[in-house]
Formats: C-alpha cells, structure tokens, sequence
C-alpha cells in the first residue's frame, strides 16, 4: 500500500528522471540521456517536488542541479525500485548446475532411494554435474519445519492421505504402486492370488522403510477385523529379502521394489489379497520456492526419474 495518494501519479519516467538527475547535476545533460525533450524533464521535477513536497534539487551556478537532502535520502531507495523492475521484467535467473557444485536435501523413504535416486544421479554423472543429494529418512510426520526453514528442499512421502497437509506446501503425484506377497522360491504358494485367510495364516516378516507406529497393510487387516503375526522388523527391502530366505515367512513388497530387488532364481510372488489398497508416492515443496529456478530444475529431474521409470 502507498502513504499518500499522490504517489499515485508518479511513474517510471519520474524515477528515472530523478536517479538521472541525481547523478549527472544537469537537466541537459539527462535530456539527451533519456532522449526526452528539456520540458518533459522539467514537467517531471515538477511532479516529484509536488509528491515528495520538496524542492529536491536547486539550480546553482557553478554546481549544476544539486541535491537536497531529501533527495540525498531518497536516491538508493529510488535506485532500488529501478534494479527491481528490471528484475521482475527479467525474472529469475535459470539455474545451471554444471557452473557450480550443488547440494540438496531430501527426505524420502527406501523407496525412492531403491528406485528414483539411482536414477538420478546416473543422469548427473552422465552430463557431468557437481551435484550432491543428501538424503534424510522419512520419519511418521512430514518435516514442515525443515521444508520451511530451507533446510530440506523437497520431501517424498507416501499417500494418499498418509500424512497431514499443509496450506503453504505444494505437492505432485510421482508414480503409483500396490503391493505383492513375496516367498522364498521353495515355499511360495501354488495360487497366484493369495485369500485373505491364506495371507493372515503365514508369519510375516515387515520392512520398515519409513519409520511410523502404523501402516498400510495393518490398518487394512484392522478393517477386515484381521490381524497378521509378524516374526520381524526389517531396517531396509534388502534385509527383509534376506530374512525370509529358507524359511515360509511372508513378505509384503511395493511390486516396483520386487522387481527390483527379489531375484528369480531365489524368491517367487504372488499378488496380495483381493482389496489390499494400492498407494502413492509424493513430492511435497514449500509454496515459497514454487519459482526458485534450482528448486525448479530439481523437481524436474526428479519427475523425468520417474517417467523413465514409467516406461520401462
């Protein structure tokens, strides 16, 4: 909002007529900078002295047009509305990671590590950036702290609706997942759907991948006033994979990451009981870096990670 009303009628001729004539003393001479007629420079001053009230410049003799100081205290403000403009006209500069080293910070379960990370830095190995990725662990709360403050620049997370939202993050769908019933290649079932009866009979072994006090598959099993005995808790895919091997144990894996990481030769699957539901997996960004051109590139590189893993 503006002080006065008066500011109304003062336009950028005005601003430039007054840092021009701050610094060059003379009414000629800014005439031929601006490439404007005297009298359009004179009809400026005369706005200006009536807006700011204030004579701003007198006309000396021997020292041309010189400041008031009221114009002394005016000119880096006026010269900063100028740098401004020209800012908004030009817009953000892009990002490029190949003149500098960069560094971000994500938080994101296994998930995207197992998946999209690799992904990502092949591409910035192959175009030979210096871009580093820290890579912080989802806790059962998203991190609205460290996304507002700067300290994390994106978020991955699982939905829909996994997590609280928040009014001042954006967020975009990535890929979309369900879950498979994984065994030892000697005690997989012979069906290729396992029954809910079937499913709730094994001992299970759970991966733990983001840390949380509930998920998905339980609070499915609750619903169908169904519960699972769980043998083991798993710090990672890779671990749980190892525990279930040579022994009955089930194990319930995204179908992305058992494509990944369950080997033919040693683990079958089946597909999960009927209504198990699928999931999601989220970018979440703070609203403020909405047009932050590295934030930006980086949202997009992670988005072309997961498109390429689309295709295949």
């Amino acid at each position: 909002m503006l002080n006065s009303n008066s500011l109304r009628k003062l336009d950028m001729q005005d601003l430039l007529v007054f840092v021009a004539v701050y610094e060059q003393n003379s009414v000629t001479g800014v005439s031929e900078t601006l490439c404007v007629s005297q009298s359009t420079v004179s009809y400026c001053l005369k706005k200006l002295r009536a807006i700011f009230e204030d004579e701003l410049f007198i006309n000396t003799r021997t020292g041309g047009m010189q400041p008031t100081g009221k114009a002394d205290a005016m000119y880096p403000h006026a010269l900063k509305v100028l740098e401004n403009i020209n800012l908004c006209h030009a817009g953000s500069p892009a990002f490029d990671p190949s003149l500098q080293t960069v560094t971000f910070n994500i938080c994101a379960p296994e998930y995207f590590e197992q998946l999209i990370l690799p992904r990502l830095l092949k591409t910035f190995d192959l175009a030979d950036l210096p871009v580093m990725v820290n890579v912080f662990k989802l806790e059962a709360d998203i991190p609205a702290e460290a996304l507002r403050d700067g300290s994390l620049d994106l978020v991955m997370c699982f939905g829909p609706n996994f997590h609280r939202r928040h009014a001042d993050f954006k967020s975009r769908t990535l890929l979309e997942d369900d879950l498979v019933c994984v065994f030892d290649k000697h005690a997989a079932p012979v069906e290729s759907r396992l029954s809910l009866q079937a499913y709730v009979e094994r001992r299970h072994v759970f991966p733990t991948p983001w840390t949380s006090a509930t998920n998905m598959v339980d609070g499915w099993l609750a619903q169908q006033a169904q519960q699972r005995q769980i043998v083991a808790r798993a710090n990672s895919y890779s671990a749980a994979l190892k525990l279930i091997s040579g022994t009955d144990y089930a194990l319930t894996l995204p179908r992305r990451i058992r494509q990944l990481l369950a080997r033919a030769d040693s683990f079958n699957h089946c597909e999960a009981p009927e209504g198990l539901p699928s999931f999601t997996l989220e970018m979440q960004w703070n609203r403020n870096v909405d047009q932050d051109s590295a934030n930006t590139w980086l949202r997009e590189q992670v988005i072309l990670a997961c498109a390429g893993l689309e295709s295949t």
